[in-house]
């Protein structure tokens, strides 16, 4: 859908999207691709990218939902353990699943660029409120879309993990689930199965309000931390530096950023989903009576990682698409 909106008609709006030097496009808005290359090479290039960090995702996830450090003591810990008693294909469980979510990466990333269109039209003028705005917009319709194949995926995740032991022990299977020798498609239908009997349609939204308050918050941030970044990085640069690197320098830093400062939402969130622990705030009571503090460095170290590594691929794929996608008109006007 065209809003009308060109290169000049944003320099008259003051919105920062020109480069300070010759005048290219610093920011390709929605109205300037060709829709019909963008979204399969969009779908193709998140794919690449979530094969190559999901392992990081199953860990973060198995780590988040242990008891301090009853089972694994860090990334480095329970990549070996996992490879060690479950093998490489232990670190993919539930990917299939979980990749469902390409789905709903369309649906967020049409969300976020036309909010941030419409918002430009209405005459919000700073890039960082209408990202600020946009991912907001983006995160709850893609939570609403993702949540149940979440929620299946992460109860595959935990199949076969080393439990604690004593009064620590965790509750890897709380579904009863047989899954040794069995298919993973088989795996899936008794896990959906389960979660029906138990709760019925709902219990495949269980969470749903603690993913919104995780992820909502971590999507305004990260774009809004994303758009400050790059426009610091291009005052700083030196002048005629790629537009591409400064990108990429900018979505690592927003995702540390926002990683530091939404870590306990995430760990409640996957908590909730898979241990069935209650409601928000008595899961997060529980929490804070094992952890206290720690409920800020736990399952850190590979979010952290997992955030710097996807924040520059998936800008690096999503920017170049954006670049390659772009109308004819505009390429003589986009710099890498």
């Amino acid at each position: 859908m065209s809003y009308g909106v060109t290169p000049r008609t944003m320099e008259s709006l003051g919105v920062p999207n020109m480069d300070s030097s010759g005048g290219y496009i610093r920011t390709i808005e929605w109205d300037m691709m060709n829709k019909h290359k963008f979204f399969p090479l969009s779908m193709l290039s998140s794919f690449s990218v979530r094969c190559m960090l999901y392992p990081f995702t199953l860990i973060k996830t198995r780590i988040q939902i242990q008891r301090q450090s009853e089972v694994y003591k860090g990334t480095f810990d329970a990549f070996q353990k996992i490879v060690k008693t479950e093998g490489m294909g232990g670190l993919y469980k539930g990917f299939w699943m979980s990749a469902f979510q390409l789905v709903s990466g369309i649906f967020y990333i049409t969300t976020y660029e036309n909010v941030r269109h419409f918002l430009q039209q209405r005459g919000v003028k700073d890039s960082r409120v209408r990202a600020l705005a946009g991912g907001a917009c983006a995160s709850l319709v893609g939570q609403t879309i993702i949540v149940p194949f979440d929620v299946i995926s992460q109860h595959m995740m935990v199949l076969g993990q080393a439990e604690g032991y004593g009064k620590s022990r965790i509750v890897v299977n709380p579904l009863k689930i047989d899954y040794v020798g069995r298919k993973k498609p088989q795996i899936a239908l008794d896990i959906i199965r389960n979660i029906y009997k138990l709760d019925g349609v709902k219990g495949f939204y269980r969470g749903y309000m603690a993913s919104i308050c995780a992820y909502v918050p971590n999507s305004a941030l990260w774009w809004s931390f994303y758009h400050f970044y790059q426009e610091q990085l291009a005052h700083l640069a030196p002048e005629g530096t790629s537009t591409l690197l400064l990108q990429c320098v900018a979505a690592p830093l927003g995702g540390v950023t926002t990683v530091l400062l939404t870590n306990p939402l995430d760990i409640v969130r996957a908590r909730l989903q898979v241990q069935r622990a209650g409601n928000f705030g008595h899961t997060f009571k529980i929490l804070w009576a094992e952890e206290k503090m720690g409920i800020l460095s736990k399952g850190l170290s590979p979010r952290l990682f997992q955030s710097v590594i996807f924040s520059f691929t998936i800008i690096l794929g999503y920017e170049s698409v954006k670049r390659v996608s772009v109308s004819e008109e505009y390429k003589d006007e986009v710099k890498w």
